[in-house]
């Protein structure tokens, strides 16, 4: 079998990677100081961006929840796949050829088995594009018509077509070197007695794709009478393709998504097409799922969802199934901290309805015409009761009261109960009542407490839950240093974990010379060519006080004295350090370090590792003129003449440090 992939080449692959693209395909990053980025956390659910992201060392940190790695780690974490796979895809990503210690590449059934599928995958789509343009597609292609797209169109969105018959797929992919095993993982083919056959037969094509462009799986459309299928028919779940966690036209809308904090989530592939033809770029639809959970944490580290802006719009058919559709939203609503809106068309038009009869116009009127969803999910519910009677408003009041209590930003919740009141007709007083005890917990029979609506957070915040994989070394803020840097994710313990090495106190930050050996760590791990080589014997010779600092800083010396190369500079110090203080390293290697050019960054490091020097030099003044002081004047003449001849050198040294 192939042998390992070549240490030169998973470097190589490394330094021509940029991170930031990477992680940017799933996190929308914004600046942070120079060379430092920072966006929500793509492995834990927060309000606040702590995911920091430093591309000149290679790593990324999250300050929350503690993940951390370099750009194979997050491709690993993101993708669920080796660390030879990851290296792989890499390489794929970039064009450069991989060699193995035991030959020139890896056999074809050695390749990672992920990325045979993802290829797999890219042939098929290519495969149903050019089908569109035989005779045989020309159902397809006035399908097409019809619904007011062109030839330019379909080619935008990679829409293709499968011919009838059972095995032409099949025999193609065969043809490119794919065998049945891999195949039959892809979800493009059913089982029969007599072995695989083409999943898709006679429909119009859609390739679902992931946010970074790889196409995971397919939608397909009956086109001919007699096919007794579903209107619509997936891809099924397969390793790669998971409805819940994928948006159709997310890999186009990304960017216009995250620059205009807009996110638009309407009900069909055709759907989406009509409106990005229209100029709404940041439509995406759902993959023959509801919207849930798991889209909502996709698309949150899009849309920067972090209270400062942003708004999500839904669309939906004005029937019964489309406001079922929209009080389903609202519940996962909940999880949103931008502003979520709804537009329902009254006569029941979708998107591309809507474009074929009204044209563009009409479907950015739809956009435009957008309730908040609070709004519409209470005037949902009302409709449900008849408004003229008594009787009918008690019950439209009890039923809408906890939806309004529901509503997790308190500080707009008394405007609904007011508009509730209005449209009820009823007194605001009452319906406020009416609001708060639906709000307020109940005791069930057992006596326990129940928590009702109101169990959601205050305005702007989400109601607490572990982090995602916090470390045992996490310690909480409130026993934080007030004042002190934050280290709320893998930072120095605060008590000694068994089982792993030595344990470290944590340091007091407040401390301004221990604050001080933080930084200076920072400055050699972050831009270790602002130090000259003057530089580098005084920071070797460094003693720091703080214990985990001064084993950080011997595992700093070891990796320099083993001439770690600049591409794996912090790995290799990692490599040098105690395994408990290996998140602590990079949480040190991606601190965004205070300044506004590259200039000031390394005015600023030369400045932070003289003020380190200099204190260094006071610290044995002060030993030696503690020393003179003990020594008899006339036995001792030697060897103060030699002190005071150490302590000359020291103030020379001392001035000749450029003033910070």
């Amino acid at each position: 079998m192939a042998g390992l992939i070549r240490r030169e080449d998973i470097d190589a692959v490394r330094e021509r990677t940029d991170l930031r693209d990477i992680v940017g395909e799933h996190v929308t990053l914004r600046t942070a100081g120079v060379g430092s980025w920072k966006g929500l956390c793509p492995f834990h659910d927060e309000r606040t961006p702590s995911f920091t992201v430093r591309p000149q060392v290679g790593r990324y940190h999250c300050f929350g929840c503690g993940e951390k790695g370099d750009v194979f780690a997050f491709v690993q974490a993101m993708d669920h796949v080796t660390f030879t796979e990851a290296v792989e895809k890499l390489a794929h990503r970039l064009n450069y050829e991989l060699q193995y210690e035991q030959g020139s590449g890896p056999r074809r059934e050695d390749v990672g088995k992920r990325q045979r599928l993802v290829d797999a995958h890219k042939v098929a789509a290519e495969y149903f594009v050019a089908q569109l343009t035989t005779p045989g597609a020309a159902i397809a292609r006035d399908f097409l018509t019809e619904k007011g797209f062109t030839g330019q169109d379909a080619a935008h969105f990679g829409v293709g077509y499968a011919p009838q018959g059972w095995d032409h797929l099949l025999k193609h992919l065969r043809g490119k070197g794919f065998t049945d095993e891999e195949l039959g993982q892809t979800g493009m083919f059913s089982a029969g007695n007599r072995g695989l056959y083409d999943r898709f037969r006679g429909r119009l094509i859609w390739p679902i794709r992931t946010i970074a462009g790889e196409t995971i799986g397919f939608g397909a459309r009956r086109l001919h009478e007699d096919d007794q299928g579903p209107k619509y028919l997936n891809t099924p779940e397969t390793t790669l393709y998971k409805k819940s966690q994928v948006l159709y036209g997310l890999d186009l809308a990304k960017k216009d998504i995250a620059r205009s904090r807009q996110l638009v989530v309407v009900e069909g592939y055709t759907d989406v097409m009509a409106c990005h033809l229209a100029g709404i770029t940041t439509a995406v639809a759902t993959c023959g799922t509801a919207f849930g959970g798991d889209h909502i944490t996709l698309v949150r580290r899009l849309l920067s969802d972090d209270g400062t802006g942003g708004e999500i719009i839904f669309t939906f058919d004005g029937d019964e199934a489309g406001q079922k559709a929209a009080l389903k939203a609202f519940d996962e609503d909940q999880r949103f901290v931008a502003q979520t809106y709804v537009a329902v068309e009254p006569t029941g038009k979708d998107p591309n309805d809507l474009r074929l009869t009204g044209g563009d116009t009409a479907v950015r009127h739809l956009l435009e015409s957008r309730r908040p969803l609070f709004e519409f999910a209470i005037r949902a519910t009302l409709k449900n009761f008849d408004l003229d009677t008594v009787e009918g408003r008690v019950r439209a009041l009890r039923a809408a009261a906890p939806v309004v209590a529901g509503i997790r930003d308190a500080a707009i919740r008394p405007g609904y109960a007011r508009e509730l009141a209005g449209w009820l007709g009823m007194p605001v007083e009452d319906v406020t009542a009416a609001v708060a005890a639906a709000g307020r917990p109940q005791h069930g029979r057992d006596g326990n407490r129940q928590a009702g609506p109101d169990r959601h957070a205050p305005a702007g915040r989400a109601p607490e839950q572990p982090a995602a994989s916090a470390s045992p070394w996490r310690r909480d803020d409130r026993d934080r240093p007030a004042g002190a840097t934050r280290v709320d994710g893998d930072g120095v313990p605060a008590r000694p974990l068994p089982g792993t090495g030595p344990s470290f106190p944590r340091p007091d930050w407040r401390d301004p010379a221990v604050g001080m050996e933080r930084k200076a760590l920072e400055v050699v791990l972050q831009v270790p060519s602002a130090l000259t080589a003057s530089d580098w014997d005084r920071f070797d010779a460094a003693v720091l006080r703080e214990p985990a600092h001064r084993a950080v800083h011997e595992g700093i010396v070891a990796a320099g004295a083993a001439g770690a190369p600049a591409s794996r500079w912090v790995d290799a110090v990692l490599d040098e350090v105690p395994e408990v203080l290996r998140g602590f390293v990079s949480e040190l290697a991606v601190t965004p370090l205070p300044a506004s050019t590259e200039e000031n960054l390394r005015a600023y490091a030369e400045g932070v590792l003289h003020h380190l020097f200099d204190a260094q030099i006071a610290r044995r003044k002060q030993d030696m003129l503690a020393q003179l002081q003990r020594l008899d004047g006339g036995a001792d003449a030697d060897r103060a003449r030699a002190l005071q001849r150490e302590l000359m050198d020291l103030e020379l040294q001392r001035r000749a440090l450029r003033p910070q």
